[in-house]
């Protein structure tokens, strides 16, 4: 049950992230999940000593494992936003 909780979590952080990032018209659902699920092991291993929070699938709503996932999630899609065109936004 954890998986399924971390995909649908991970989903709604990527979800978030490509709306923030205007990215939202490109993505699809799945590449969400990936953008949120990823997100989510980028923003853990830069920024859990800091905020501190968990892992999707243990702690999925814990507001710092929300906050560090939905953060992973900014920072990856700005990466591939810089990659792809050239400029963050």
């Amino acid at each position: 049950m954890g998986w399924i909780l971390a995909l649908i979590m991970g989903g709604i952080m990527g979800w978030l992230a490509s709306k923030v990032m205007n990215r939202d018209a490109s993505m699809g659902i799945i590449m969400n999940i990936v953008v949120g699920c990823i997100g989510s092991i980028l923003g853990r291993f830069l920024l859990g000593g800091i905020l501190g929070g968990g892992r999707l699938r243990d702690s999925a709503f814990d507001p710092m494992t929300l906050l560090t996932s939905f953060l992973g999630a900014l920072i990856l899609l700005a990466i591939v936003n810089f990659f792809q065109r050239g400029k963050i936004r």
